[in-house]
């Protein structure tokens, strides 16, 4: 089954089994999105690559609900979901596309995305990284929560380890962990460190992993940032 049909197969229970998947959920969207919101002017126009349901759109809007958001993904069962979520709230819009193959010719302020880009190669990444960095304005931020391996071998069985004994020990049923492993199959996983350099390498001049917990970490990219971008860095 490829990553289309996958995720649309689990669209209605994709949300509410989240924080079992992820064991530091909390931190993870919710704390780490409220630290970079802090330091930003509101971005007039966000794009949510490989956007899913809008969890994580749902997260910047509540700092963000006069921005522009557009949510991107292949699985259109997934971006029905995210149409519920906001329904009746007109900044949104959404688009089926594959963000592997194209962005919008927009111009934005902000790209974010949460547990999706590890599904590419690493030449993909690298592409699509370039992508986002000509789509973005200068000042602009691109923020990637995902999950990631540990760069070595052995410290990368520990966290697999940890990370499959947990929810073996967690209240999901045994139908969603063989679903779990079956799109861990799907999954490409790079280092922070080796994202971080695909990153520089496209033209970022600030990058920076703000959030780290075993798997799951979240990198900063800022493009050409001046005294009044929208990120304030010292």
């Amino acid at each position: 089954m490829d990553i289309q049909n996958q995720f649309n197969f689990i669209a209605n229970e994709y949300d509410s089994n989240r924080k079992y998947f992820i064991p530091c959920f909390d931190d993870f969207y919710e704390k780490t999105t409220d630290f970079i919101a802090s330091n930003i002017d509101k971005p007039n126009r966000i794009i949510d690559p490989g956007a899913g349901t809008g969890l994580l759109s749902y997260f910047w809007y509540q700092h963000f609900p006069d921005s522009e958001y557009i949510l991107a993904d292949i699985a259109e069962e997934m971006l029905n979901v995210a149409q519920k979520r906001f329904s009746g709230i007109d900044n949104f819009s959404y688009r089926i596309l594959n963000y592997a193959e194209s962005l919008p010719s927009d111009t934005f302020d902000a790209v974010i995305s949460a547990l999706s880009i590890h599904h590419l190669e690493n030449d993909e990444k690298a592409l699509l990284f370039s992508r986002i960095y000509d789509r973005l304005s200068d000042g602009g931020l691109f923020v990637n929560y995902d999950q990631f391996c540990a760069g070595d071998p052995l410290l990368n069985e520990w966290y697999d380890s940890f990370w499959h004994n947990r929810l073996i020990n967690s209240p999901l049923s045994e139908n969603d962990i063989e679903l779990w492993k079956e799109r861990r199959k799907l999954d490409k996983e790079c280092s922070v460190e080796q994202e971080t350099n695909m990153l520089k390498q496209s033209g970022f001049k600030i990058v920076k992993c703000v959030y780290s917990n075993l798997k799951f970490s979240v990198i900063v990219a800022i493009k050409q940032p001046e005294k009044n971008s929208a990120f304030q860095a010292e």
